[in-house]
């Protein structure tokens, strides 16, 4: 029987929760009614903003869409994420009005423009005023009802928005249907998993609200209660799970759409997982949908999720029992480059079962002897897997694993590694791989990182799935104690050859670790277990493929690797004659993923000295990037080599540590300040503190006083010059820097080229990858162009610009408007238009300058000069063309 057919309408109603608070809402102020046209076919959309007295003092900004068809219509909720305001919402609340519901919006509490304190989705605080939103919606006369203060409901949003709409289903049985995404179903096992504190997440929380003091005061001491000691206590998982939908799990009986993000340490896939489970045992339909993204970056498919979100509700709210609301288990699946420069396509997998994360295990034997490993003084240095909050924007960190890129550090001595043999055949994990192992320290207790790392043949390059961890604190660990690890869920491919690597890591940057120093000793006490419940691919996913660019904490944790990893792979000698030459790339060939003839860099060679500022450009799909990954030892290329001061680049060559980079954005955790900032990643790195010329790097970028300042108060060029600054650690012989000025206006710009400047000055070199062609001439000293991989041409910057068929005419005088005309129209003469300095003439095909000349002379203009005028931007388009 298909339990998502029958509607819930014949369910038992509970009491009202909210007696006390359900007095009518009271409506503070209404303004800002406009209309917004989708098309000559949709009908107009409305919108109101409302500010809503909630007491207590306690005022919340709501916006309502609604278009002007007839009739009463189902009504929906949207809620918006942590940090976030109504305004996120704003689209989809238009698409869904336009679609025939009534949607309110609104910005929780401190956020936006409304007031009070976050409390969490505090059942008294935040799920209340869901409840008299819900009030006030019956009030509505376009909105539809089941009986009198009960309108047919759904509640949708992410993350803290995801929560409210899962909370509210558990504590107003009015509520009729609900799609929560990327969210969590208990709040202590999201930020104290098996007992540790995930830290840069919960700093993230507090941060992203405006600071502490924006808490209600109990969450803040809590708060710094844990920060302070590392260790969540019994009082603070109790404040959370009090929160959370797992306390009135046992309630949650409507149709419920789980969508959640692979890419995601905060709320992983196991959140979405308990959530199926215990809703399902209440009898209520349940889909899930594993999305691409996740709060570590990626592509949230916000297209496809919108209609899947919407269809759900056609189905549950509006009755339409025609509505597909899709298969009971969706995963997203990427599969690798598509056509364009750094592009990934996406496929959707489905079941019509959810198999949960245990489906058909699968035993994986691993080999290792017993092992002991530290956990050194003040758990310093980390391993690095994830960086929360960084790799939002248009990528993250955790979408790199997916494309067969491995930016994750573990270091010699802080770990112990066990090892399959290679996979004969392809294996596709989709769950959470379990094991078992006994663990002993020479403390009380021990806390342990587990990952299993995809490892390619030959050993060399490692891919952490997501770059998902499994922090686990083992209690009585002194005597010894056998323990079962389930890891994080994943869904990821294996390939044939491929190995299975278990590492158990003493430390890990994301999370509080034991600061007294310790030795663990581990040993395998079982098979790997891994589930299999999804190895066959369906059909393509209906969606627009996402656009990759290497986002900045890829590039910064790609850094780090190749400054400390002690693992070196075998590389050609270095080349004496090349041992003062910052770059050279010779025959260097990229071909996208699974093809033999179609590429993305082909047979490129082009040089760079010391002291040269080399713009690189190109169109998008040139290769510029694949270009700048294979420099940076992200990649390896298919073909020819590239050499820093004469070493061949691989993954791990010392001499990367001349190298700095900077691509595309900058992520900081924006609460401490931009000297914290740098001191954080450059101890990330694990080099000595006196490498990282830190006081030269800030010099150049010229932060001055704002380095003590929090970086949430910098402007976006501040921020790019802290980004560059970060860069400029260890005073990298050779930088690297993409797009530098995005975002930034002109006088940004202005400081940004300076910086640079300043940097190339002293001999170092400086590779810039930007659109601002404008501003790479007046920049750089030298160019390399691509189109469709290969060079176009390569050079110093006045040498390309070079003659076209435009001159600038330099007179004594200015010439009048009426002589411009004139020479406009001469024989020859495409255009003329009038500068301070004279005139700018452009040739047509039978134009010369020597006729040109004699005309100006004729016509008696009082001609100076006679020389080539051609900007960058004509230069590049008579290079590459269309």
């Amino acid at each position: 029987m298909d339990l998502r057919l029958p509607g819930l309408r014949g369910r038992m109603r509970r009491p009202r929760r909210w007696i006390a608070a359900a007095a009518s809402v009271v409506v503070l102020a209404g303004a800002g009614t406009w209309t917004a046209v989708a098309s000559d076919d949709a009908p107009p959309v409305r919108s109101t903003d409302r500010v809503m007295d909630m007491g207590g003092g306690v005022r919340i900004d709501t916006s309502y869409f609604t278009s002007s068809a007839d009739g009463r219509r189902p009504a929906v909720l949207l809620a918006h994420g942590f940090g976030g305001s109504k305004d996120d919402v704003r689209q989809q609340a238009q698409d869904l009005a336009r679609d025939g519901y009534a949607v309110l919006t609104w910005s929780a509490r401190s956020f936006g423009r409304s007031t009070g304190k976050v409390g969490l989705n505090d059942p008294k605080g935040e799920v209340a005023d869901v409840s008299k939103l819900i009030d006030w919606l019956a009030e509505q006369p376009q909105v539809r009802l089941d009986k009198t203060g009960d309108p047919r409901v759904g509640v949708a949003g992410s993350s803290y928005g995801g929560a409210v709409s899962l909370l509210a289903a558990g504590y107003d049985d009015r509520v009729d249907a609900i799609a929560p995404a990327i969210t969590y179903w208990n709040l202590a096992d999201a930020l104290f998993p098996n007992g540790v504190f995930k830290k840069l997440w919960a700093g993230i929380f507090v941060n992203s609200a405006g600071g502490c003091e924006k808490f209600e005061p109990q969450l803040c001491r809590m708060y710094e209660r844990v920060a302070e000691s590392g260790t969540p206590d019994a009082q603070a998982r109790q404040m959370l799970e009090e929160r959370s939908p797992s306390a009135v799990g046992d309630r949650i009986k409507v149709p419920t759409l789980l969508l959640q993000g692979q890419t995601d340490s905060l709320f992983p896939l196991g959140q979405a997982d308990a959530a199926a489970k215990a809703i399902r045992a209440n009898g209520a339909p349940v889909d899930v949908d594993w999305i691409a993204g996740g709060h570590d970056g990626g592509d949230m498919e916000a297209s496809r999720v919108q209609g899947r979100v919407q269809s759900w509700f056609d189905r549950y709210l509006k009755d339409d029992k025609s509505a597909d609301t899709g298969p009971e288990f969706r995963v997203t699946r990427t599969l690798g480059t598509g056509s364009g420069d750094g592009e990934t396509r996406l496929s959707g997998v489905s079941e019509d079962t959810y198999p949960g994360l245990e489906g058909d295990p699968r035993s994986i034997a691993l080999a290792g002897r017993e092992q002991s490993f530290d956990n050194p003084p003040g758990a310093n240095p980390p391993a690095v897997s994830a960086l929360p909050g960084i790799g939002g924007a248009a990528g993250g960190l955790a979408q790199l694993s997916t494309l067969g890129i491995g930016v994750s550090l573990d270091f010699p001595g802080q770990f112990a590694a066990f090892e399959s043999a290679p996979m004969t055949e392809e294996v596709q994990i989709t769950g959470s791989p379990t094991v078992t192992v006994h663990v002993k320290s020479t403390s009380d207790d021990a806390v342990l990182f587990a990952k299993v790392y995809d490892v390619g043949p030959g050993g060399g390059q490692q891919v952490l799935p997501s770059q998902l961890v499994e922090p686990t604190r083992v209690e009585g660990a002194k005597a010894g104690k056998d323990v079962e690890i389930t890891l994080p869920a994943i869904d990821h491919e294996v390939d044939d050859g491929h190995r299975l690597r278990l590492v158990l890591a003493s430390t890990d940057l994301g999370y509080a670790s034991p600061a007294t120093p310790a030795t663990y000793t581990v040993s395998l006490k079982g098979d790997l277990k891994v589930p299999t419940a999804l190895g066959e691919t369906d059909q393509a996913a209906q969606l627009s493929a996402w656009v990759w660019w290497l986002p900045p904490v890829g590039a910064a944790i790609a850094l780090a690797l190749v400054l400390s990893a002690r693992r070196r792979t075998a590389a050609p000698a270095p080349d004496p004659a090349l041992a003062e030459v910052p770059l050279q790339i010779t025959d260097l060939s990229k071909r996208y993923a699974k093809s033999n003839d179609r590429y993305a860099v082909r047979d490129l060679s082009f040089r760079v000295e010391k002291g040269q500022v080399l713009g690189l450009l190109g169109p998008n799909g040139a290769g510029k990037t694949t270009t700048l990954r294979m420099l940076m030892g992200l990649i390896k290329p298919d073909g020819g080599e590239v050499r820093v001061f004469g070493h061949a680049i691989a993954p791990g060559a010392p001499v990367l540590s001349r190298v700095g980079a900077f691509v595309e954005g900058a992520g900081f955790l924006p609460h401490l300040s931009g000297r914290e900032n740098l001191e954080l990643y450059w101890r990330a790195t694990g080099r000595p503190p006196e490498d990282a010329h830190l006081d030269e790097a800030l010099q150049i970028a010229g932060l001055g006083e704002a380095l003590a300042r929090a970086v949430r108060t910098y402007s976006q060029g501040m921020r790019q010059r802290l980004a560059i600054a970060q860069a400029m650690l260890g005073l990298p012989d050779l930088l690297i820097l993409d797009e530098p000025t995005n975002g930034l206006d002109p006088p940004q710009i202005r400081e940004m080229r300076e910086v640079v400047i300043r940097y190339a000055a002293a001999g170092r070199t400086v590779i810039v990858s930007s659109h601002l062609l404008a501003e790479v001439e007046q920049t750089c000293t030298h160019l390399v162009v691509m189109d469709h991989g290969r060079l176009v041409q390569a050079g110093p910057v006045a040498q390309i610009i070079g003659s076209g068929d435009t001159l600038l005419v330099g007179t004594a005088t200015p010439v009048d408007e009426p002589v411009v005309d004139k020479v406009a129209a001469l024989p020859g003469v495409a255009s003329a238009v009038r500068t301070d300095d004279g005139l700018v003439v452009r040739l047509d095909a039978d134009g010369t300058a020597r006729r040109l000349v004699a005309e100006l002379v004729r016509l008696e203009v009082p001609v100076e000069s006679v020389g080539p005028h051609r900007r960058l931007e004509d230069a590049f388009l008579t290079l590459i063309g269309d």
